[in-house]
């Protein structure tokens, strides 16, 4: 039997803190070719509506799956398939709207352990909305060094509701919250750009020397959060998936498009993980782009699964009985 996992099964299974080693190992796993990566796709209608399909391989685990999942403005309801890769068995369907916000903040706290400042002390959040909570604390579970979290957002009460929540966290750090930007980002070691801003607005003059940048927001072409004057100072631009990113991120498209040899400076993510080597010491900036990889998803999922199998949680689901199509002109069999 296959299981359905709910979104309180997985909350219930894995908590941020436990997803982020497991993200790592997957990404290990791809490093040594025993992960393959699906492109992302995606298609946009009605202007801001959006359908995505992320996916891929990992073959130490015998899995291989897709989430998929629409945006629109009545929101979202992602799935993530996992089938047995050498019988093709479904083995289980987990409702991933909490999986995702794991995905999406542990992949940042993976950049953030590798590419930042092991004695950075302040953070600053440029957005306020649902990844926002899960993108501090992935960056406070790796860095326990700070002293001070910033808050960015164009809504009063929303930075403020924000940063009652990251009080909430446990971790002894101040919280500020602020709308001047250039405030905000004034120091800090890390910065985590997370809106979906459409025209950019982190600047070269914002970044200090020495920070780390996770830009997660951005993830389809018509959106846009830092100039390219960012790019032009980056030791270091890593990507979850440079194939997805040189495609789908505007800002990375239009640096390239002025220097296309930039093209094959772009590192893997799951590079840096598996050479274990922390960044540069004299590196200027470090920049993270993350747009989502299926390889992600399915290295948590993984672990949600193997821990749902071993405490007996998921609800059972029958196997797939194949019928024959009808074919010709058979009349169609109502039922009594």
């Amino acid at each position: 039997m296959s299981l359905w996992i709910t979104e309180a099964d997985v909350v219930g299974l894995l908590s941020l803190s436990e997803a982020i080693p497991a993200l790592e190992r997957g990404l290990a796993a791809q490093a040594a070719g025993d992960a393959v990566n699906m492109n992302k796709a995606h298609l946009v209608w009605e202007g801001s509506h959006t359908l995505h399909a992320v996916g891929g391989l990992l073959e130490q685990d015998d899995l291989v799956g897709t989430k998929t999942w629409a945006h629109t403005a009545g929101g979202a309801t992602p799935l993530l398939i996992l089938w047995s890769a050498q019988t093709g068995r479904l083995l289980a369907v987990i409702e991933a709207f909490a999986l995702g916000q794991m995905r999406t903040a542990s992949m940042s706290g993976v950049a953030t352990r590798w590419l930042s400042d092991e004695k950075a002390e302040v953070f600053t959040i440029f957005g306020t909305g649902k990844q926002a909570l899960p993108q501090i604390a992935a960056v406070a579970a790796v860095r326990p060094g700070l002293t001070e979290v910033r808050i960015w957002g164009r809504d009063e009460g929303r930075r403020q509701r924000l940063a009652a929540a990251a009080a909430g966290l446990g971790y002894d750090f101040a919280i500020c919250e602020t709308g001047d930007a250039a405030r905000a980002a004034n120091g800090a070691s890390i910065v985590t750009l997370a809106t979906r801003a459409q025209e950019p607005f982190f600047t070269s003059a914002m970044a200090g020397t020495g920070a780390h940048i996770n830009a997660i927001g951005a993830v389809t072409p018509e959106r846009e959060e830092f100039t390219g004057d960012i790019l032009s100072r980056a030791s270091l631009l890593v990507a979850d998936d440079p194939a997805t990113a040189t495609r789908l991120s505007r800002e990375i498209i239009r640096f390239i498009d002025c220097d296309p040899a930039q093209a094959g400076q772009i590192r893997p993510i799951s590079e840096i993980v598996a050479s274990a080597r922390s960044r540069p010491a004299d590196a200027d900036l470090t920049v993270f782009k993350a747009l989502g990889m299926g390889i992600s998803d399915l290295a948590i999922g993984a672990e949600i699964l193997r821990r749902a199998r071993d405490s007996g949680v998921g609800n059972a689901i029958a196997d797939p009985e194949k019928v024959p199509p009808r074919l010709g002109k058979i009349p169609m069999r109502l039922p009594a």
